[in-house]
């Protein structure tokens, strides 16, 4: 059985009516800082490289409205983790002898 996952998308007409900036730009700045460790003033020249003048609190807005519906539509899309990890140990050599045990 392939599984097919529908992408969310939002039209303009839903959430993004009444904006200033286009629901493109809006997601673009969504996306980067729940995906990047940046802060508001970052994107907000991020975007100014790209040509989008604004502040960086009306990013810190967008991220008030549209990241949690964000969330609410990935959520079920992302693969569980049951907490389990394994590290192999590696030991260095050091013309021949060996030195410590160190995690790789």
């Amino acid at each position: 059985m392939v599984r097919r996952w529908r992408v969310a998308s939002v039209t303009p007409d839903q959430s993004f009516k009444g904006r200033q900036f286009t629901a493109e730009v809006i997601l673009w700045a969504v996306r980067w800082y729940l995906m990047f460790p940046v802060s508001y003033r970052d994107l907000e020249l991020m975007l100014a490289d790209r040509g989008v003048e604004l502040a960086h609190t009306t990013v810190f807005r967008w991220m008030q409205t549209y990241a949690p519906e964000i969330e609410k539509r990935l959520r079920p899309q992302l693969r569980m983790s049951n907490g389990s990890w394994r590290a192999d140990k590696t030991y260095v050599r050091v013309k021949g002898a060996v030195l410590c045990p160190t995690v790789g």
